[in-house]
């Protein structure tokens, strides 16, 4: 683990900040969610989503946070069942529960209170009846084997300090050629020793990020096949802005990660 901290310590500092978040507070890096931020909505557009995609979420689902949008890697169909992993207020939970529709099911999976409880709030206004959102560890899902089509995730993964235990819970929960979209921050550089100890760095989506050939590395020994991770170089200019003045997009950029679980 690359800061002084043990893996419980760091999940906690996390699931603090991003109590913050759900309270209203500044639970993030200045820049990602403080004053000086864009708007939720003009950040999910930065990301990528389309307005038909923030017209689908209910007001307060989108919090302005993530890296990218893992809702145009998916190709979600009619009937799927997907698992966003770090579900937040739902943002990502509720366009998906649109295109897979009332034969299909999404479960967003969060390890702080105050965001599920968010997340349902909102699931409230809208009184949709295909989509759920459970209290838990990505580290240890609270979902059944063999029972997902589809695992979205944004930012979230590289908040873990045990990312191998993630990848391998995803490959339990998918079905056998289920697949992952994922929207996470990678080093293109080892950080400097100080940032990598940082623990605003890490809840700030930054310092637990790893690089792209560990990537692959954990998701092909996990049992994944098909793993690409395509980097967008363009997205260093938006991470410089998580931290000012530390220019964290030197070393990191938002990725497109995709993977199978092998049908077989």
């Amino acid at each position: 683990m690359p800061h002084d901290a043990n893996n419980e310590q760091t999940r906690d500092f996390v699931r603090q900040k991003y109590a913050e978040v759900a309270q209203g507070g500044l639970g993030c890096l200045p820049g990602c969610c403080g004053a000086t931020a864009p708007s939720p909505q003009d950040m999910a557009s930065l990301l990528g989503y389309s307005p038909e995609e923030m017209a689908a979420a209910p007001e307060g689902a989108n919090l302005g946070l993530g890296c990218g949008n893992p809702q145009a890697m998916a190709s979600l169909r009619p009937g799927e069942v997907v698992l966003d992993l770090g579900a937040g207020a739902g943002f990502d939970c509720f366009i998906a529960a649109r295109q897979v529709g009332p034969a299909g099911r999404v479960i967003g999976v969060d390890m702080t209170p105050e965001m599920v409880a968010k997340a349902r709030a909102n699931a409230r206004q809208v009184e949709l009846a295909n989509v759920e959102f459970r209290l838990g560890e990505i580290e240890h899902l609270p979902v059944a084997d063999a029972s997902v089509d589809v695992i979205l995730s944004n930012c979230v993964v590289n908040l873990s300090p045990d990312k191998s235990a993630v990848y391998a819970e995803a490959l339990r929960v998918l079905r056998p050629g289920g697949r992952l979209a994922i929207s996470d921050v990678v080093a293109l550089e080892a950080l400097p020793e100080d940032l990598q100890r940082d623990l605003a760095l890490w809840a700030g989506c930054a310092a637990g990020a790893l690089a792209v050939d560990a990537l692959v590395d954990i998701l092909s020994k996990t049992g994944f096949g098909e793993v690409k991770v395509e980097v967008d170089q363009a997205s260093r200019e938006m991470i410089n802005h998580w931290a000012p003045g530390k220019e964290l997009g030197r070393w990191l950029a938002s990725a497109r990660i995709t993977a199978l679980k092998p049908a077989a």
